[in-house]
């Protein structure tokens, strides 16, 4: 009975993160750029500062029309918006937050979380397929020949820190961790979130999106709820890859008073990574999709492969 409940109470938690986190990140982005920008941006819903808009529009979302194209592919065209949003939940409960604060501890929890993380682009791949749009079917295949490029890289730049700490094991991996980490595995922190951004199709890595060219690109067709869900699913990747950015690169729960508060500087780390995803939209343009896999094939993947055998070297070293 009692393992039951303390598996009832690690779910409600993760859950309870999942519906949170994501939309203080959505409304972070949404004043972050507004400040950057110089515009003000809603200020009325909630009173202070509007900190009650994305809580507004995600209220007009459900209120919306399901509207699915008549040649739509109707079952997977509904399908799409969960493939893409479920898998980033299941991510979450993976990723330690602190010392014995996790959903489950797994032994290859890092290759959990990456695996599953790729399983998310395939909702969009659905979402582009399906809809019967030439907008959303190019989008799509952008998709597809991003997933390519940088999912092989974020593999390798995951495999390098695996391989310095001796586990697969997230938990192991923060144990793992020391302040010359930072500095030994700078290449492959690089890799690793440039890889992420583009694996989130998040500027500027937007192509599948591109709105100059292809409206809203795989999710043209979509309103309503299902579209807020797609909406979520980039904020709830966002949260994903700031967490698993800090747990292997950035030391997760280490700081003073760890034992104490090592949660808060979890946290406080991936919030600096979130934030560093907002600001990198602001700062930099849209790349055009030959600048992106020139980007992936000519200068992160050698990256990275240097980066692994500096790594194997390192590791050879320190045990012999």
């Amino acid at each position: 009975m009692a393992e039951l409940v303390e598996v009832l109470l690690r779910v409600a938690v993760v859950l309870l993160a999942f519906l949170v986190v994501p939309l203080l990140v959505g409304q972070v982005e949404h004043k972050a750029m507004a400040h950057m920008q110089s515009r003000v941006g809603p200020m009325y819903a909630g009173g202070f500062h509007g900190w009650a808009q994305l809580v507004a529009d995600g209220v007009k979302f459900v209120q919306k029309e399901d509207v699915v194209p008549a040649a739509a592919d109707r079952t997977v065209f509904k399908m799409a918006p969960a493939v893409a949003l479920l898998p980033y939940l299941v991510a979450m409960v993976a990723i330690p937050i602190g010392p014995g604060l996790v959903g489950q501890d797994l032994d290859i929890g890092l290759f959990f979380v990456v695996a599953v993380m790729g399983v998310g682009v395939v909702g969009t791949l659905m979402g582009g397929w399906s809809s019967a749009n030439k907008f959303s079917l190019l989008g799509g295949i952008r998709v597809a020949a991003q997933l390519m490029a940088y999912e092989l890289p974020f593999v390798l730049a995951a495999a390098s820190v695996a391989m310095a700490a001796g586990t697969l094991s997230l938990t192991g991996i923060v144990e793992a961790w020391n302040p010359w980490w930072l500095l030994w595995q700078a290449p492959a922190a690089l890799v690793f979130f440039v890889a992420g951004l583009a694996e989130l199709q998040r500027p500027p890595f937007d192509i599948p999106v591109a709105d100059a060219e292809l409206v809203f690109g795989p999710y043209t067709e979509y309103g309503g709820l299902r579209f807020a869900l797609f909406i979520l699913a980039e904020y709830a990747g966002i949260v994903v890859l700031s967490a698993l950015t800090a747990v292997l690169f950035l030391g997760g729960w280490h700081g003073p008073w760890e034992d104490q508060v090592g949660w808060l500087w979890t946290l406080a780390k991936t919030g600096l990574v979130a934030f560093v995803v907002v600001w990198v939209r602001v700062a930099y343009p849209r790349l055009r999709e030959d600048q992106l896999q020139r980007l992936a094939w000519q200068g992160l993947v050698p990256l990275v492969l240097f980066q692994l055998a500096v790594t194997a070297i390192g590791v050879v070293v320190m045990s012999s």
